[in-house]
């Protein structure tokens, strides 16, 4: 019996400190993921759309056209011609210019600097990027390394499950990792 008291209380433990690991972990991304500093859009040279999973960002991006933020909108397309959504956005009939790019490596890194070199070849000196909130702070980190103009970030909201808020905690920390490994 005091063998099974002493199991209970170390496993009673265990689970203290797992809950409060995954409170701290909570609370820190809290900033980064869940309420990112997001920029309120105003007159750009473009509007930049990352790449990632169709949630509204694309929307986000043609609703800031139409309101006139730019006179361009550029959709980072990484997901190749089999895209039903990319084809009929790069070869939209709409009143603006519209761009589309493959980013070379196809990751955030990749969109920063294409995003520059199109800055140099337009002479752009403010962009408005539009992603998905958890993806607002590593890209604003990661395209800042790149792009040398004002960078003003905007994001869709989608609904998402706690599950994919989950995935995207360890995801978005994961790809902030890989950013500041290979800076090295």
């Amino acid at each position: 019996m005091i063998g099974s008291i002493g199991k209970q209380s170390k496993a009673l433990k265990i689970s203290g400190a797992s809950l409060s690991a995954l409170t701290l972990v909570t609370i820190a991304g809290w900033p980064v993921y869940v309420a990112p500093k997001i920029d309120t859009p105003r007159t750009a040279d473009a509007v930049v759309v990352l790449g990632g999973a169709h949630d509204g960002r694309e929307e986000v991006g043609l609703e800031l056209m139409k309101q006139g933020f730019a006179p361009r909108i550029v959709f980072s397309n990484p997901y190749g011609d089999n895209d039903h959504t990319m084809r009929s956005l790069c070869k939209p009939a709409v009143d603006f210019e519209v761009d589309c790019f493959v980013p070379s490596p196809s990751t955030t890194e990749g969109e920063g600097i294409e995003i520059e070199r199109l800055a140099q070849l337009h002479n752009w000196h403010t962009v408005i990027v539009v992603t998905f909130v958890p993806h607002i702070s590593r890209a604003r980190f990661i395209i800042s390394q790149s792009f040398s103009g004002e960078l003003l970030m905007v994001a869709s909201r989608p609904d998402l499950p706690i599950g994919t808020w989950a995935f995207n905690y360890v995801y978005q920390t994961a790809g902030y990792l890989r950013n500041v490994i290979s800076r090295r």
